[in-house]
């Protein structure tokens, strides 16, 4: 028996806080790799890692919003907490290798597109995965093509979006790419929800697993403090809304004398032999 899925049991709340997550996660996470390259070496990996998990957990807090307001009629809906925090855990990490990517080998050719890649399919894993997590009386069924053009969303997105760290344009353009960038994840979200169709067994055997409310909890408490966090550490630093790296005078920097040390060494060199032809022709005959 084919079950009847709706996707917007709330109307137009789960999905408009969904999209703000996405876009939330993107934006700290955008903002913590451009600030990356800015920086020396010491400090890029920090930079990158919090840019990795802002991102995985905004897409990841976007996913499972959007999914409080699925049901499937004539069955409970039930989450396996393992499973449903595995899923955290490959975002963050795939995520993470495309960043680190990027971060490193710079927003360009090759490493752009294999930065942009990985980082795509860590979204659509995430929510595979996520959807594998699911419990309920019936199976779940996809469609393939409709899959892949998911995926071929997520991967665009993430190259975009990671393009769009590299230009380094100011704290505006960040903006402007975590909007597309969050459109684009809730948009492969519910393109990977329409190719999904349940088939309902109708045994009426309870489901195993946690409840939506259940999982409510950590959903809010945990990467929502986290992205609170990730916030304050971006806005608190002084050069994230600039985008443009600070660059010390030459006279400040250490082993380099300042230029008008040198201006003022040039000019009594220049100035000492024009003295010496003076003296010698202002000798006069009678002084020899």
């Amino acid at each position: 028996m084919q079950g009847t899925i709706d996707g917007f049991s709330y109307g137009l709340v789960t999905p408009l806080v969904a999209y703000f997550m996405a876009c939330l996660g993107g934006a700290l996470g955008l903002r913590c790799t451009t600030r990356s390259m800015l920086v020396s070496h010491s400090w890029r990996p920090g930079w990158l890692a919090l840019g990795s998990a802002a991102i995985g957990s905004g897409i990841w807090t976007m996913h499972f919003v959007a999914m409080m307001g699925f049901t499937v009629r004539g069955t409970p809906i039930h989450y396996d907490k393992a499973m449903t925090f595995a899923s955290l855990a490959v975002a963050i990490v795939m995520v993470g290798v495309g960043i680190f990517i990027v971060g490193y080998k710079g927003a360009r050719g090759t490493a752009l597109f294999t930065g942009g890649t990985i980082t795509g399919l860590g979204i659509a894993s995430m929510h595979y995965l996520g959807m594998a997590s699911m419990s309920l009386d019936g199976k779940l069924e996809y469609s393939t093509v409709t899959v892949g053009i998911s995926v071929a969303i997520a991967m665009g997105a993430a190259t975009a979006a990671l393009w769009a760290a590299g230009q380094v344009r100011g704290f505006l353009w960040s903006v402007g790419a975590s909007l597309v960038m969050g459109l684009a994840v809730s948009g492969m979200h519910y393109t990977g929800m329409a190719a999904l169709s349940v088939h309902l067994h109708g045994t009426a055997e309870p489901a195993t697993g946690e409840s939506p409310a259940a999982l409510l909890a950590p959903l809010l408490i945990g990467p929502l403090a986290f992205l609170l966090l990730a916030g304050v550490v971006v806005m608190f630093d002084p050069l994230m809304v600039m985008g443009k790296p600070t660059v010390a005078p030459v006279e400040q920097k250490p082993g380099i004398p300042a230029h008008t040390h040198v201006r003022h060494s040039a000019h009594r060199l220049r100035f000492r032999p024009r003295r010496t032809v003076e003296h010698r022709g202002s000798r006069t005959p009678q002084n020899r």
